[in-house]
């Protein structure tokens, strides 16, 4: 039984998995790489060091997910033995998921991929793949991380809880507001959200106007260019720390506009997978110092080591966490 209390009859033995979006492939790529079978899109050179040589050149077969269309054919042909779909568990996930499985004839599980539940997560492939041993080790990882910044979290108060806006999009002028699951490293690690705005399903990201930010006039901005997933680096946090008309905003004039780190996978959403471990603690260390005092950089080197077989070097964490 998946995540969505559905009954999916799968092959006793599973050695080739095909996530339908990002969130799983990620997943499947730091605990069983060697089953992962495409990645849902091109890894890109300043972002493919950080992948294992073996699998940097993995197809890219799209998925179901935003705006992406899967390529069936060539998935037809290298014939997975299971589909994964990870986010949230809601009518959608779980109409999306029953079309393909009745599309391809291929099990398609649902997994919850929420930032509180990834132990969970990794638990259910664990046992599904017959790796419950590392899916142990990565998900006690994910599980001592989230507890311990929710137990932190509780020392802040309220006055001292800093204002932040989430500037997503090539102007900076889309974001997601608290309870969305693009947001869920700022809720965690008890910063404000600043966005007065609906939760939107699937992608989020609601427009919003400078005037309306101008107005909640946030005291942190963090900035997003999409990864290896689109969006020419470091633009939106160029252009918001270049353009005069972002000036009188209190971030902007603190000197307070982080670039959120994004290699090899962006650190706190798109794709909110376990990448946002990582930037869990980077987040808390950035608002709160004096609360979090995580020595971020043997923090990285762990996350780097654990989850994605990579060993950085001291230079590379610097270069990881240059605009940040």
């Amino acid at each position: 039984m998946d995540h969505a209390g559905r009954n999916v009859a799968v092959p006793g033995e599973i050695n080739k998995v095909f996530s339908v979006n990002p969130v799983g492939m990620i997943v499947m790529y730091t605990l069983a790489p060697e089953k992962l079978v495409a990645w849902n899109f091109t890894i890109t050179s300043g972002y493919k060091k950080f992948i294992l040589p073996q699998y940097r050149d993995l197809p890219d077969l799209g998925g179901w997910y935003a705006n992406k269309s899967c390529n069936t054919e060539e998935l037809l042909k290298i014939n997975p033995d299971l589909i994964v779909s990870f986010g949230s568990v809601d009518q959608t996930a779980i109409s999306l998921a029953d079309r393909i499985q009745q599309q391809m004839d291929i099990p398609v599980v649902i997994v919850n991929s929420e930032l509180g539940k990834l132990d969970q997560a990794y638990e259910f492939m664990g046992e599904l793949l017959g790796a419950r041993d590392r899916a142990g080790e990565l998900a006690a990882y994910c599980r001592d991380t989230v507890d311990d910044v929710i137990e932190k979290a509780k020392l802040i108060p309220e006055e001292e809880k800093i204002r932040v806006y989430y500037a997503e999009g090539n102007q900076g002028l889309e974001t997601d507001p608290r309870g969305s699951p693009h947001t869920e490293v700022l809720d965690l690690v008890g910063g404000i959200n600043v966005a007065d705005v609906p939760v939107k399903g699937g992608m989020g990201m609601t427009p919003v106007s400078l005037e309306q930010v101008l107005a909640w006039n946030p005291g942190v901005i963090l900035t997003a260019t999409m990864g290896p997933m689109g969006g020419e680096e470091g633009m939106v946090y160029n252009s918001i720390t270049t353009d005069p008309r972002w000036s009188t905003i209190k971030a902007v004039q603190d000197k307070r506009v982080y670039d959120i780190p994004d290699k090899p996978f962006n650190w706190f959403d798109r794709p909110p997978s376990v990448n946002r471990i990582i930037g869990v603690k980077w987040l808390a260390n950035l608002l709160y110092p004096d609360v979090y005092k995580y020595d971020l950089k043997a923090e990285v080197k762990d996350f780097f080591s654990h989850f994605y077989h990579y060993e950085l070097s001291d230079q590379e964490i610097q270069d990881l966490l240059a605009q940040s």
